[in-house]
This record gives structure tokens, C-alpha cells and sequence, in this order.
């Protein structure tokens, strides 16, 4: 299996489908092509809480702000999965939740045919080869060079300390939801009550519909964090935040 990853929308994607396809037989899943464009972090967030759930798998990740520029390209290796990126971090939140320890790979690039689609002439590629030479053999080739350095990226850590708890909104989904980086042990106890979030006064409740339709809400998402959310509308609108908006909580 080979899944893909990109901000790239349509139809660019495709191309990257008929390079793997011309040198293997893998089969083919979509994860997303609508990250926000050019955001290395809401990527790497959305691949961390997907990519774990599948079976052993080569990911194919595209979002690539700096591509024609001297970044590398990488392969990091996750137990049983290898992930094929930009050297930009956005692999590797989703590989160390997939595996403890991982390894990365620089791939070896020569004069690519576009300075401006590596997903196509360098990522795809790459890709279709580590499938084909399989995850636990490929660094055994010349062109995989191991290397320590490489990229990191890390979400920043909420101030948990004190009577107000102060986060960071981290990404935005598609419903509205407006994802924190606050863990959701903080709410555990408190489901039923209200909270104040940035001083004003709002539900703490396990589900969308424990409020009315319309009415805002905390509650904790399937990621574990804290959200702010509304009840068949727009979280993000409602409390007036993007990502990167700080969160005040208080009781």
C-alpha cells in the first residue's frame, strides 16, 4: 500500500498516481489533498492522528513550501511504515506516534525534470521504490544515506500552571472545530460544568448535541485535545480564532 498526502488539490495529484503506477502495483489511497496550503504543521497534526491507523504502508507526503530550494528529501522509517517527505518536519510527528525510535534517509535527488513538482520528479518516485524494495530493505541500496540531520517538528506545549490555562488553537477542521493544543485530562472532571474561555462564559460537555443547535461549547475531540466547537455550526467563527489564536481557559 501507498498512501498520498498533499495540499495540492486537483489535479496535480493524478500525475503523482500515474509515476507510481508505471513501476508499481501497490495499491493507491487518498488521505488528503486539501491540507491548508503550504501549512507544514496543520499537515503534520492531521497525519499524526491518520497515519498510525493504517496497516503497514510506504506514505507519499507532499507539502512542500520550500520545493526548487536545497531542502532535502527524505525517507523516515516508523516500524513496519516509511514515510517519504520534504525534509520540512512534516513527517515526523506522525512517524514517532507510529514508532518510538524511527530513522531517517536522505534520497539521493539528480536534476529532477521540474523545479517546482518534486511530488511528481522526486517524492513519487521515491516512493514507488521503497515500496517496491520493501520498507525493512531499501536503506541497503547506495541512494539512501542515513542522516541525524534532518528537520523536527514539535507543537508547542500549553501553560498548564496557574488559575488560567493558556493554549494555542493548532488547526481548524472542516466542520469549525478550532483544535487546541490544551489536553483533554484537563476537562475530565468538569463535563456538565461551564468554563470561561478567553472571559467568557461557555458549556464543558462530552457531546456536539448536549447543547442546543447554534450554541457554543468546550469538549474534547477524538485527538485527545480540547476543542471549541459549535453545535452544528462553526467553532472557529463563533469564538472568533484561526489557528495560532492563543486559549484562555478558566474555571
Amino acid at each position: 500500500m501507498i498512501t498520498l498526502s498533499s495540499d495540492f488539490g486537483s489535479p496535480y495529484p493524478a500525475a503523482m498516481k500515474g509515476v507510481l503506477l508505471q513501476s508499481t502495483d501497490a495499491r493507491l489511497v487518498d488521505v488528503a489533498h486539501d491540507f491548508p496550503r503550504q501549512d507544514v504543521r496543520a499537515a503534520a497534526f492531521w497525519l499524526r492522528e491518520v497515519l498510525p491507523y493504517f496497516p503497514r504502508a510506504v506514505h507519499l507526503v507532499v507539502v512542500d513550501p520550500g520545493v526548487g530550494t536545497d531542502r532535502a528529501a527524505v525517507v523516515v522509517r516508523a516500524g513496519r511504515h516509511a514515510v517519504v517527505a520534504p525534509d520540512n518536519g512534516v513527517a515526523i510527528p506522525a512517524a514517532r506516534e507510529i514508532a518510538e525510535d524511527v530513522e531517517v534517509f536522505e534520497v539521493a535527488v539528480e536534476d529532477p525534470a521540474s523545479s517546482t513538482f518534486h511530488g511528481r520528479d522526486v517524492f513519487a518516485p521515491a516512493a514507488a521504490d521503497v515500496h517496491e524494495r520493501g520498507v525493512d530493505t531499501f536503506h541497503e541500496y547506495g541512494d539512501y544515506e542515513p542522516t541525524d540531520d534532518y528537520e523536527t517538528l514539535a507543537f508547542p506545549d500549553p501553560d498548564l500552571a496557574g488559575d488560567v490555562l493558556r493554549g494555542e488553537v493548532l488547526v481548524v477542521d472542516g466542520f469549525g472545530n478550532a483544535i487546541t493544543n490544551v489536553p483533554g485530562r484537563v476537562v475530565a472532571d468538569r463535563f456538565g460544568d461551564t468554563a470561561s474561555v478567553n472571559d467568557e462564559r461557555v458549556a464543558v460537555e462530552r457531546t456536539y448535541a448536549a447543547v442546543e443547535r447554534g450554541e457554543r461549547l468546550l469538549t474534547v475531540g477524538s485527538h485527545g485535545n480540547v476543542e471549541l466547537a459549535v453545535n452544528r455550526g462553526r467553532g472557529d467563527n463563533a469564538f472568533g480564532v484561526e489557528p495560532g489564536s492563543t486559549v484562555a481557559l478558566a474555571w
